[in-house]
């Protein structure tokens, strides 16, 4: 099993990596409060040739499932170049959220918009990556909250090549699933999870808030957390607060 963490703005993340001694990061290649595109890495040679797996994270501002052309838009060439400077880099993936709509919005347009990110990409060749759409925790309209919604989402999605699914832990638990059990729930819709981001929660379960708390400190039992991993097999990755990983990592080995 795969573990490792979501590095954050190093400069060069595999020395980071080798130092944790993890078998997989995360890393943003651009900044994620923005539109910018990705430049060039200047590591891209090295992370392409470490042993190391990296995973990149999309910028958060993506809603690929918006009815608002001004975001879908932006958001679908956001997702492209990322991808692309995934792909660069050898990366498993591209992470990207959900999404959602506003208020009195029709659901059933944004799962639309969510398949024809895939349908317009096909024609281009593909992304380059797997895309692995992530849970999200808050939000009545958001379009991947629920095991309802990700199946819906799953309907529109699920044929295309290239889909993949990474379960957030801290959002199901935000979001009001019970994580005992859940790997199978989410299998039953998905046929399968590809990417673990394995986050305790700083709230009450069924907050809708979305704060991570390290593996020790948070509200959901730590069993519960190892059991996850345990069922689903994929890479884990924490994106636990920073001063708490290396603890989150010897926790994590100790037990496993």
């Amino acid at each position: 099993m795969r573990i490792g963490a979501h590095l954050r703005e190093d400069a060069n993340p595999v020395t980071t990596a080798e130092e944790l001694g993890i078998d997989i990061y995360q890393m943003f290649v651009t900044d994620p409060q923005s539109w910018k595109k990705p430049e060039p890495h200047p590591h891209a040679e090295e992370i392409r040739n470490s042993s190391i797996d990296v995973v990149v994270h999309s910028s958060y501002q993506i809603n690929v499932a918006s009815l608002n052309n001004r975001l879908r838009m932006p958001s679908r060439k956001a997702v492209e170049q990322q991808a692309a400077a995934a792909a660069e880099l050898g990366a498993i993936g591209l992470v990207v959220h959900g999404g959602h709509l506003r208020d009195g919005e029709d659901s059933a347009k944004g799962f639309e918009n969510w398949a024809k990110l895939f349908e317009r990409q096909a024609d281009k060749g593909g992304f380059g990556v797997p895309i692995l759409i992530e849970n999200t925790a808050g939000g009545d309209h958001a379009m991947a909250r629920t095991l309802e919604s990700i199946e819906r989402l799953w309907d529109a999605v699920g044929h295309f090549e290239g889909v993949g699914f990474c379960l957030d832990t801290c959002h199901a638990w935000a979001g009001g699933e019970d994580l005992v059990g859940l790997v199978e729930r989410v299998r039953g819709i998905t046929g399968r999870i590809d990417l673990v981001h394995l986050n305790n929660s700083r709230d009450e379960f069924d907050s809708g808030r979305d704060r991570h708390a390290n593996l020790a400190s948070g509200h959901i039992d730590a069993d519960a957390l190892v059991e996850v991993i345990r069922s689903a097999q994929a890479p884990v990755v924490l994106e636990t607060p920073a001063e708490g990983v290396s603890d989150d990592l010897a926790y994590l080995r100790e037990v496993l």
